[in-house]
């Protein structure tokens, strides 16, 4: 077994070796590389790395990746900080993810989370 010191070099160690195989977020995918379906118990039907798998948490090392924001617990976001999660969650905020090879939330989602927060839409 060797260590990389990241995912992606963790993933072009496992492009360049006909063997290799390594463990990485799906942002790292190259066309050198590939996701595999995976079980969750032997015997059981493996699961391909879909965005519908990976929403419905039937692919079995599907996980969200948090933002996390530093503010006052119970008071308004500041205004920086405001536009920066609106824009995360917005249209292009989420073309942006997709852009970097990761699956984008849905619109229902993103609109969730602003009402969370108390961020108006423009809705």
């Amino acid at each position: 077994m060797i260590q990389q010191p990241g995912s992606s070099g963790l993933v072009q160690a496992v492009a360049s070796d006909k063997r290799g195989i390594g463990y990485s977020g799906i942002g790292y995918k190259t066309a050198d590389v590939r996701a595999v379906p995976l079980a969750a118990e032997a015997g059981d039907t493996p699961i391909p790395p879909t965005i519908e798998h990976a929403y419905s948490d039937e692919y079995p090392l599907s996980r969200s990746l948090l933002l996390m924001v530093n503010h006052k617990p119970g008071t308004k976001l500041d205004p920086l900080r405001r536009e920066f999660v609106r824009y995360v969650l917005s249209q292009q905020g989420q073309a942006d993810v997709v852009k970097d090879g990761y699956f984008p939330i849905s619109a229902p989602m993103a609109e969730r989370q602003l009402k969370l927060l108390g961020i108006e839409t423009g809705h």
